[in-house]
């Protein structure tokens, strides 16, 4: 299982991005995939995270209402639309998808990660 993050970038506050990851997987099977953030001193914390096979999606207190997590069953990609960023956004941003049928945000494989800074 390889994911590459892509759609990150520098910023201004207020400014949007959007981050996609393709996510595969075996046919009609469910996961559990999400956006993890990491930046320098501070642990990795889950942003966003849905099933593929449905179901509500967790958000981080600190981009509800600003961020939405989407899984395309069509074209197997994870994407994360960022709205009205805010410089504590700015981290490394990891796409993560767990094993079939596993709890939501646990994750099995990584992304290298993509760049969001925001200024």
């Amino acid at each position: 299982v390889q994911l590459v993050e892509s759609g990150g970038g520098s910023v201004q506050v207020g400014g949007s991005l959007r981050l996609s990851c393709p996510v595969s997987g075996y046919p009609n099977y469910d996961y559990s995939v999400g956006w993890f953030r990491q930046s320098p001193g501070r642990e990795r914390e889950g942003v966003a995270c849905l099933h593929t096979g449905g179901g509500t999606a967790f958000y981080a207190d600190s981009v509800k209402g600003r961020f939405v997590v989407s899984h395309g069953n069509a074209d197997k990609m994870l994407y994360l639309q960022m709205d009205s960023l805010k410089p504590e956004d700015t981290a490394m941003y990891y796409c993560g998808r767990g094993a079939a049928y596993g709890t939501l945000c646990a994750v099995k494989y990584w992304g290298q990660g993509t760049q969001v800074t925001v200024s």
